[in-house]
């Protein structure tokens, strides 16, 4: 049975404790997704916003790539593993963890890279991505890795409300062509395997754009 909710503080917290019980640093935590280190070669290490970051993966791939990183998520259980991580893997100087809701949370400053990667926030998801586009420096980077629900997809064991699903044209529309140069915006299907061996399949949406100077 599929599960209806809101994506507030206390379902990521339930999330992640249930994910990763019993595990700590490094243990149980995946990969970073693989279009980050696609779209973000040649790039020029700087400042960079992980936004929604988990348990951390992008967050530390980028600390290894050079960027110096400030990496938010509302759930203190996931943002545990993550420091765990950073510490395993000797990044800990490179990335400063914020335990902040997004959807009310302002850095303060702007980034010359403002990446999410299938972060629900409790707000719609082209809102999310307006909000957080606003933190991008000009000549910065935005990338956005979201997923594309099939109607009656139960995609991580939830079912997503329909704010949740996004499409590259529903981004691409919200991105100015006077204030953005929109350099990807592409739909892949994949499969990753789950827990038990079991294959999910995935429809994901990726779009990075450059802030105009």
């Amino acid at each position: 049975m599929t599960e209806q909710h809101d994506f507030d503080r206390d379902y990521w917290e339930r999330h992640w404790q249930q994910t990763h019980h019993g595990h700590s640093g490094a243990a149980g935590a995946g990969p970073p997704h693989p279009y980050l280190a696609g779209e973000t070669t040649g790039l020029t290490p700087g400042t960079a916003l992980d936004a929604g970051c988990g348990t951390g993966a992008e967050a530390l791939w980028l600390a290894g790539h050079g960027w110096q990183v400030t990496a938010v998520d509302i759930a203190s259980a996931a943002l545990a593993v993550a420091a765990g991580r950073a510490t395993a893997g000797g990044v800990s100087e490179r990335v400063r963890w914020v335990e902040a809701d997004l959807t009310t949370w302002d850095p303060g400053t702007r980034f010359d890279l403002v990446t999410t990667h299938y972060a629900h926030p409790a707000m719609p998801q082209l809102a999310f991505y307006d909000r957080i586009s606003t933190w991008v420096a000009p000549g910065g980077t935005l990338l956005i890795v979201g997923h594309l629900h099939a109607p009656g997809a139960t995609g991580h064991g939830h079912h997503p409300p329909a704010e949740a699903s996004v499409t590259v044209a529903d981004i691409t529309a919200g991105l100015d062509p006077a204030t953005w140069e929109v350099t990807t915006a592409e739909e892949h299907h994949r499969t990753v395997t789950g827990p038990g061996g079991q294959e999910n399949p995935l429809h994901d949406v990726v779009v990075r754009a450059t802030r105009r100077p």
